[in-house]
């Protein structure tokens, strides 16, 4: 069904590819068809031959656990050596971790910090990266505050004039979570490396929305999520770190390779479950498939018509985003809209639309995805919905 919002509408028409056959694409994921999806950011979702591989590969690891582990090393390091070029990294520089929150915390931990010593970050930070650099930092974490609405400019001086002799660390995000934008962190990367600053950035959407995120960024440490855009196993992330600080990066658990060259003692953790990683590859070849380019471009023009769709069903501006994540938008929401919670509950309870609700400020907003297996009327009808809802 169309999306009926009024004589004033605008009537955005979604210009896709004509090529793309939307019902065959949405075949490759076992997602419900009842529910309007527009939630790949926060969790992703795994294609059906992902899914069945690492099944098998648990399986695998079952009828002789003792051969999995023997051979698990040299698995992981054939994983690594596919998922580094994706991201645009060399594979001996980068360790493969369960996520992103878990590379900082790892990073951090290598890192402390000596009295008086600070670390920067924006407040635009992922929840879970803040409370772990306030975890590390005590008093001297430092936010430093971002304006939705402020330019690659003057986001970069913004942080770099937060920068000084007693700066441990700059953390900053490649593409916010709650705000859904890009920010400079190249930029900001030149600019700390001048002050002799190491950066870490949190690339955790940069993978599969971004083209190979780390490359040329000059990072001290970058991380990323696979299990994002690139859709695979939940647990897949990677941390890559510049050839000087190897010899200090350690996983968070000690394991039998702890003395060995950087990245592997980090492919070495017990009991657990590592299938995610061995399925990552075959997630990377399903999109490729698809052909990557061709899938964050159909992601950003679906990303770009569903926010106009919601924005006008609900009669809001476009929020003043200078540069919007490819592949996720903000949609604000009237001031009225005050429980973020309960906003999200009824979303998908009474209307079947999984979409969250975000925060900056005082203000909420929808955060909406788009991917391959979305659809012009997953808005539509998602967009009609919460209209009806907030009336």
């Amino acid at each position: 069904m169309g999306l009926d919002i009024g004589v004033e509408s605008r009537n955005a028409e979604f210009e896709g590819d004509t090529d793309w056959d939307a019902d065959q694409i949405r075949g490759l994921w076992t997602l419900d068809p009842q529910v309007h999806y527009l939630n790949h950011g926060s969790y992703g979702a795994v294609p059906r031959e992902v899914g069945e591989l690492q099944d098998q590969l648990r399986a695998e690891s079952e009828r002789n656990p003792m051969a999995w582990y023997r051979q698990l090393p040299e698995r992981i390091v054939a994983a690594r050596a596919a998922i580094a070029p994706f991201c645009g990294a060399p594979a001996e520089g980068t360790a493969l971790v369960a996520n992103v929150s878990a590379a900082v915390s790892t990073v951090l931990a290598s890192l402390p910090l000596r009295p008086g010593q600070e670390i920067v970050y924006t407040d635009h930070a992922y929840g879970a990266v803040r409370l772990a650099i306030e975890r590390a930092a005590a008093d001297g974490a430092r936010p430093v505050h971002l304006p939705l609405e402020a330019g690659p400019e003057e986001v970069r001086d913004r942080v770099i004039e937060a920068v000084d002799e007693r700066t441990a660390l700059v953390v900053i995000d490649q593409i916010t979570s709650a705000t859904a934008a890009c920010l400079p962190a190249a930029e900001i990367v030149a600019a700390c490396r001048a002050k002799d600053v190491p950066v870490l950035v949190d690339g955790a959407h940069a993978p599969g929305m971004l083209p190979v995120p780390a490359q040329g960024l000059d990072a001290d440490f970058w991380t990323g999520n696979l299990h994002k855009w690139p859709c695979a196993p939940r647990g897949t992330g990677a941390l890559v770190v510049a050839p000087q600080w190897r010899e200090r990066i350690r996983p968070l658990v000690a394991s039998w390779s702890e003395h060995a060259q950087f990245p592997l003692p980090f492919d070495q953790a017990g009991t657990l479950d590592q299938t995610g990683w061995l399925a990552a590859p075959a997630a990377l070849e399903v999109l490729g498939r698809l052909g990557h380019d061709r899938v964050r471009r159909h992601n950003e023009r679906l990303a770009t018509y569903g926010q106009q769709v919601f924005c006008e069903a609900l009669k809001v501006d476009l929020p003043p985003i200078a540069r919007p994540a490819p592949s996720m938008r903000l949609v604000p929401l009237p001031p009225s809209v005050t429980d973020a919670r309960a906003l999200h509950e009824r979303l998908f309870r009474e209307c079947r639309v999984e979409v969250p609700v975000t925060s900056f400020g005082d203000r909420l907003f929808l955060r909406i995805s788009a991917h391959a297996y979305n659809r012009p009327t997953d808005y539509q009808d998602a967009a009609r919905a919460t209209a009806a809802l907030l009336r």
